[in-house]
């Protein structure tokens, strides 16, 4: 998909989705959540970035952990992601978190502005992760970190199958590279590339549990660029396409009619790495 129209599908498909998100998600990506934060190690005083931020869960912790005298802006693509983060600063008496609209691959930020740099299951969505983690490089400066969190490989993530079913039903594929940034050391390497050291690499297996048929489909369904491709379904295409999938992830169903369904997160931690002189005192990345 070209860049510039997938862009567009993340920033409207997140704003559909802005209002479910966290009733669908929230305890659906606690464990990875919980990983980065722990990663992270935040102390007070300090300046935190989050970017896909999306209604701030992670924000509103971190600004828990800097206070007092640190800070955090949050900034996601989705412009109502941006109001929900903002309203739940607001009605948390949190002063010390702000939010912004903004793009992952242009942060529009001076150069070393913040300490640590977080990003909890965004980089997946960004048309080019490694300009991405190189923008975090540039405002995280020679003595900054990131930690990241994205999906595992396709194969343990028993949800996967719902790409290729919505796949099938619009012109161009919704989320083309969603799993590979999860393959192997492919995240970590993106680290490398943009100047960081890697310190922790992370697999962490889950289960996504939900209560229902009903409820599996809503966070299938309301999610992102999905959320987009969902809306412009009549009713038999999304008929078809809520029997497709309730199919591919029958084989989790429980006797109760609850669902378990497997997943996987990798996280990863990495400090910049410090440039270097050559022997003619050129600086060396």
């Amino acid at each position: 998909m070209e860049p510039r129209l997938q862009r567009r599908v993340q920033r409207y498909g997140w704003d559909l989705a802005a209002a479910a998100y966290e009733p669908l998600w929230h305890a659906q990506l606690a464990a990875a959540q919980a990983e980065l934060m722990a990663c992270a190690r935040l102390i007070s005083g300090e300046r935190v970035l989050d970017v896909a931020c999306g209604t701030g869960i992670i924000a509103m912790d971190a600004a828990a952990r800097v206070s007092p005298g640190g800070s955090v802006l949050g900034v996601d693509l989705s412009g109502r992601m941006v109001e929900a983060a903002r309203r739940k600063a607001i009605q948390m008496a949190c002063a010390n978190a702000r939010f912004e609209r903004m793009d992952a691959e242009r942060l529009e930020l001076p150069d070393a502005c913040f300490d640590v740099v977080l990003c909890a299951l965004g980089l997946m969505y960004v048309p080019s992760p490694q300009r991405a983690v190189s923008e975090m490089r540039r405002v995280s400066g020679d003595r900054g970190r990131i930690i990241l969190a994205v999906w595992g490989e396709r194969a343990q993530c028993g949800w996967a199958e719902l790409f290729p079913i919505i796949d099938a039903e619009v012109t161009s594929e919704v989320c083309p590279l969603f799993f590979q940034l999860g393959r192997g050391d492919t995240l970590a390497d993106i680290c490398s590339t943009a100047g960081f050291d890697v310190t922790t690499r992370t697999r962490i297996s889950a289960t996504l549990g939900y209560s229902d048929d009903d409820q599996a489909c809503d966070a299938a369904f309301t999610g992102g660029p999905v959320a987009l491709a969902w809306s412009r379904l009549d009713d038999d295409g999304r008929r078809r396409v809520r029997a497709r999938y309730l199919d591919a992830i029958g084989r989790w169903r429980q006797r109760d009619g609850t669902y378990r369904i497997p997943g996987e997160f990798v996280v990863v931690a990495a400090s910049a790495r410090k440039p270097r002189r050559d022997n003619s005192g050129t600086v060396r990345p």
